[in-house]
């Protein structure tokens, strides 16, 4: 660390192993961060031992700060992870989080690195070097007190120790033993290059564990085509996949031109593409675990649900990689899903994505769900026929299958249907459904009373809006309310003045009280399923790939029926990725975008446009008309 240098090399390689540029803060941190950790290290006479800085699990899902690796007694490999934290003062909310003084609710770091050190139990194949794992927690700027606070809120992971700025000045005698290394000398070559050559993979008993959650989840319970397609599925994989009892899948699966399958799945919304990928998911996991089963969606919203859903194991998070890693999941797994494939981003040849395109050459089997009529941006759209061709040239099967069901909107077709007609046809009057209610409201004071009575019903409610106001994502400390953005002027009425009816977008991170870390309302990406999401506005990026009981829909200003026909405004948007393009080609976005904001809700949708005559065409298509 004493060398200048050491940083900005360590910076090329952060970017060179695929985790990007680290930003200015994340190298003030190293700087901060590293030189404590290290120095300790060799004070307490470990200088031979290895210390891996943020060091990457599969898949590029987490980083761990340091990873200290030595030779332990009994011929086992010792391993000791690091959670370094430049904070101080802190207040324990419970056993998963804590409250920083500056107002910011987070992970408890016991409990983060807890999950780490899972991560090695669960992932370390039989043949690699048997693993001795620990974990320490560095507050390096904390005094004993301070630390004190987060020890005693430990829980359950109370043997993993946390260290002030103080401990690390301990006589050197002691500082070995505080550390967990008291027992640790310095790996030789081979040890070293055993475990660097480890090639981590999932144990059949997390993928039992997983699988089992997964397949008793009553959110994705499958009927009708649904299940069809699900044995169809698996009839490929029994084909292609080692069962469970193979140590290794079937020779000449790896590189071009080797057997595999390719099978696209196409369906519209509330067709159940999702709960028929998590489900085969849970199948494969306990019926192929020596494939290797792993799930990517360019959804971050659909990724932290399905992260949330399987949290009570922490060794979970690699079965779901980013989209970003998806070149490497191709390379690590021999059965990949993906939904919301036709998020993927463009490029390569033929427009294909390379990532994708090099999935569709390697994996023995990959499953792509999509519906390309979600593609909400430019650098999006890959069809099913761009899959077909790419699967073709690399020497694959490939099969394809519609989910032609609706069970989003009350098993509605006709609703779905109307939707389509309005958007992208010629529109036609809503003729009522019993199973289906489809409303409009004068105001978004009526959407808002309705929403608040449903939620407080007991019912799940929620109102998305098109991106045409800003999003403050950053608010004052010790805020107890979001930056009102959305701004709405309504017309006087018989009787009524003109008023302005304001709310938040849903919070970027979440807003938790800065006295007790009451929860008042949750992050982005959960904010269709947890407490407090109705209070607060979501978009296309917080909704999509969701539902909830009752939707709520504001058509903004970008989106108008003007002269018989409906006219894209890009220069309303806020989206960033879309308000450059000329109106012809924000259109079909647009259209896409209110297609999905129309297609949330499991039993009601009431819609309110914020232009005039475009309201006015929409009251004329609902008979009788409602408010």
């Amino acid at each position: 660390m004493e060398d200048p240098s050491f940083v900005a090399r360590c910076a090329a390689r952060y970017a060179a192993v695929g985790f990007g540029a680290p930003g200015e803060a994340e190298v003030r941190s190293w700087r901060n961060s590293w030189p404590p950790v290290l120095r300790a290290l060799v004070r307490a006479g470990l200088s031979d031992v290895w210390v891996y800085l943020e060091y990457g699990t599969p898949g590029g899902g987490r980083r761990l700060d340091a990873l200290v690796v030595g030779a332990a007694p009994g011929g086992v490999m010792g391993l000791v992870v690091v959670e370094l934290k430049q904070w101080q003062a802190c207040r324990v909310l419970d056993a998963e989080r804590v409250l920083r003084a500056d107002g910011v609710v987070t992970t408890h770091p016991v409990f983060q690195v807890a999950a780490y050190r899972g991560f090695f139990e669960h992932w370390r194949p039989e043949s690699a070097p048997e693993l001795d794992v620990r974990a320490v927690v560095l507050l390096h700027n904390a005094t004993v007190e301070e630390a004190a606070v987060l020890r005693a809120g430990a829980g359950a992971v109370a043997d993993i120790p946390v260290l002030s700025g103080a401990d690390l000045a301990a006589p050197a005698k002691d500082l070995a033993g505080l550390l967990r290394c008291q027992d640790l000398s310095a790996p030789d070559p081979t040890e070293v290059r055993a475990f660097e050559e480890i090639r981590w993979e999932p144990s059949a008993r997390l993928l039992d564990h997983v699988g089992t959650v997964l397949e008793g989840h009553s959110a994705f319970a499958l009927v009708g085509d649904q299940q069809d397609a699900f044995v169809r599925i698996r009839a490929a994989a029994a084909r292609h996949l080692p069962g469970r009892d193979a140590s290794a899948g079937p020779s000449g699966v790896e590189g071009r031109g080797g057997a595999g399958a390719v099978i696209t799945v196409r369906g519209g919304p509330g067709s159940g593409k999702t709960a028929l990928a998590v489900r085969l998911l849970g199948r494969l996991m306990l019926d192929h675990p020596a494939a290797r089963p792993r799930f990517l969606t360019p959804s971050g919203t659909l990724r932290a649900h399905l992260l949330d859903a399987v949290r009570t194991h922490g060794a979970a998070r690699e079965l779901f990689p980013p989209i970003t890693s998806l070149r490497s999941a191709a390379r690590q797994a021999g059965a990949l899903i993906i939904d919301e494939a036709q998020r993927v981003k463009r490029g390569g040849t033929d427009g294909l994505p390379r990532d994708l395109a090099e999935v569709l050459a390697r994996a023995p089997l990959a499953v792509a769900f999509l519906d390309e009529r979600q593609v909400i941006r430019p650098d999006e759209g890959t069809s099913v026929e761009e899959i077909r061709d790419a699967a073709r040239r690399a020497g694959r099967t490939h099969h394809h299958l519609e989910l032609t069901g609706s069970f989003r909107c009350a098993g509605s077709a006709a609703y779905t249907a109307w939707v389509d007609d309005l958007l992208y046809g010629t529109p036609r009057p809503w003729r009522g459904q019993d199973t289906y209610r489809l409303g409009l409201a004068a105001d978004p004071f009526h959407l808002q009373r309705w929403v608040e009575q449903a939620t407080a019903a007991g019912h799940s409610a929620r109102i998305t809006a098109g991106f045409c106001w800003p999003w403050t994502r950053n608010r004052p400390r010790g805020a107890t309310t979001l930056p009102p953005d959305i701004t709405i002027d309504t017309p006087a009425g018989p009787g009524t003045p003109p008023r302005t009816w304001r709310a938040a977008w849903n919070a970027a991170t979440a807003l938790t009280h800065p006295d007790d870390g009451r929860p008042l309302a949750p992050r982005n990406q959960l904010w269709a399923s947890h407490t407090g999401g109705h209070q607060q506005i979501g978009c296309i990026y917080t909704a999509q790939g969701l539902e909830y009981q009752h939707s709520g829909v504001i058509i903004g200003p970008d989106l108008t029926w003007t002269h018989g026909r409906w006219m894209a405004h890009p220069q309303e948007s806020h989206d960033e990725n879309l308000r450059h393009l000329p109106p012809d080609q924000y259109l079909r976005y647009a259209l896409n975008i209110y297609r999905v904001l129309l297609t949330r809700g499991t039993h009601t949708t009431h819609i309110h446009s914020t232009h005039p005559h475009t309201h006015h065409h929409l009251t004329q298509l609902l008979h009788p008309p409602t408010t």
